[in-house]
């Protein structure tokens, strides 16, 4: 019997997952990173909202909390919902941060010389995606400590009672300091975010170009004015 040739041994190679391929290509990729970046900013739409029930007394802005632990009782068991949702939210931001990582050593493998001069049209948020992502990863783990654990929680954190928790974190200067350069880093991701993922998922063109980049700044803003005003209002005296 002769013996198989090169030729003939690769052919019997099995062919590669379809789900393997699609995410070592750069487009599988980005694509998952889009995905996973708008599921993000639908969540930080309905947080932001939540946020501003703190203007409106402790007694809303605790029965919100409340709302959060029992989210789709009776159905589903205490905690359920919450911890559904968390799950959700950790998977795309590692999905997001996974593939945002991969694609930066790619583009550095590619391009192993820095630019001499910056590409025509790259703004401020562009270049500074990376080091955004970095400070929202940090700000994440400290958010959860705080005002979820209580473990680095400036004040008698409580169980059940966000809006004085939610006091207590804003009446120090350096819970104000991290939260609001944190919440600039959120606008300036979502600003140059919503705008990459729509052209990464085909929904941009020449036509949409301008609706989109207005829809994106218009995002932006909302989100940073509407985070940011919470630490403000303690700071003032308008939530105390």
């Amino acid at each position: 019997m002769a013996l198989a040739t090169k030729s003939d041994r690769k052919t019997d190679r099995p062919p590669a997952a379809p789900t393997r391929g699609f995410w070592a290509s750069t487009l599988g990729k980005k694509t998952v990173m889009a995905v996973s970046g708008l599921l993000m900013l639908a969540y930080l739409v309905a947080h932001v909202a939540g946020n501003l029930k703190v203007f409106f007394g402790p007694e809303e802005f605790n029965a919100y909390g409340h709302w959060l632990r029992v989210m789709g009782a009776p159905v589903l068991h205490h905690h359920w919902g919450l911890w559904i949702a968390r799950v959700v939210l950790l998977t795309a931001v590692v999905a997001h941060a996974v593939s945002a990582y991969q694609l930066s050593r790619r583009d550095i493998k590619a391009r192993p010389t820095a630019y001499v001069h910056r590409r025509k049209g790259s703004s401020y948020a562009t270049r500074t995606m990376r080091w955004g992502g970095v400070i929202l990863g940090l700000f994440i783990v400290w958010h959860v400590l705080d005002l979820t654990t209580g473990t680095v929680h400036p004040g008698g954190f409580e169980e059940g009672k966000p809006y004085q928790n939610v006091v207590d974190t804003f009446s120090t200067w350096y819970g104000d300091v991290i939260y609001i350069v944190a919440m600039l880093a959120v606008g300036l991701h979502v600003r140059h975010g919503f705008w990459s993922a729509a052209q990464t998922l085909g929904v941009g063109n020449a036509r949409r170009e301008r609706l989109l980049k207005g829809l994106a700044n218009t995002l932006a803003l909302v989100l940073t004015v509407g985070f940011v005003s919470v630490p403000v209002a303690v700071m003032t005296g308008v939530v105390s």
